[in-house]
């Protein structure tokens, strides 16, 4: 276990999500606002990690903070904290640093995303920050799932869009499949367990091949995958996609400037 000590602020899906990670390789404090979210996670987290109800005047001095609340709580958060902290590791999508800065004191700040995978020590977590911090704060988040530090906020901000959103329209295109399979007399049972399988496989054969690659490998002339790639072209599902990171991009950007 690294001796450095971390303190998640926050009870939601996230901060459980990388408690899950961060709590076999170091000691952990979490502490909150609601005292019912912090006893259910009592009951799932014993060793290593202590928890608190967050109050007036609480000492983030030489802490290293993992802050986990939702961007229009970080003015309300901060308001309760007295001292610098050591390092500030903020997941809130599309904050800036010069705003993380200017709410909570420390000497190193840093923006991640991660994402819900992290539960599963699979989350693709970016990064980008203060330098002089890159070794600790990609080795925390190494603890839930790869790390990619980047160069610049904007690129983290596109990055949102694949890294924090990305779960989500996946989950689109695993329902997507899923229902087609039962309006072709499938069993939603079956179907499920054939779209989570076809996801568990696919894991390991995007890390090998590029995307282009591995759909020409798959798709022969005048068969089954060639006619059901040819109706999502027809219904512009690329075009769409591509939207979507477009879309979740400026939404980053226009919760940064709020």
């Amino acid at each position: 276990m690294v001796n450095m000590k971390l303190t998640i602020i926050g009870t939601g899906n996230m901060a459980e999500a990388i408690l899950h990670g961060v709590s076999k390789y170091y000691q952990v404090e979490v502490v909150g606002r609601n005292q019912k979210r912090l006893d259910e996670l009592e009951q799932k987290f014993k060793k290593n990690v202590t928890f608190s109800l967050l109050k007036e005047n609480f000492d983030i001095s030489h802490k290293n903070l993992i802050l986990c609340v939702k961007p229009y709580a970080l003015a309300s958060v901060s308001e309760l904290f007295t001292g610098q902290a050591n390092s500030h590791l903020s997941v809130l999508a599309g904050v800036r640093l010069e705003d993380l800065k200017r709410y909570i004191p420390a000497l190193h700040t840093v923006r991640t995303m991660p994402n819900l995978a992290a539960k599963y020590a699979k989350s693709m977590t970016t990064l980008c920050g203060d330098r002089t911090f890159k070794g600790e704060a990609i080795a925390i988040c190494s603890c839930f799932g790869e790390a990619l530090w980047l160069d610049s906020e904007k690129e983290i901000d596109i990055a949102t869009a694949v890294a924090g959103s990305g779960p989500a329209f996946l989950a689109l295109v695993a329902e997507s499949l899923a229902d087609g399979c039962v309006k072709e007399g499938l069993k939603r049972t079956d179907a499920q367990v054939l779209v989570q399988g076809l996801f568990k496989g696919f894991a390991p054969l995007i890390e090998e091949n590029h995307p282009s690659l591995l759909k020409d490998a798959v798709m022969s002339p005048g068969g089954t995958t060639a006619a059901g790639y040819g109706a999502l072209e027809e219904a512009n599902v690329r075009n769409a996609m591509i939207n979507a990171i477009e879309k979740a991009y400026k939404r980053a950007k226009d919760l940064g400037e709020k």
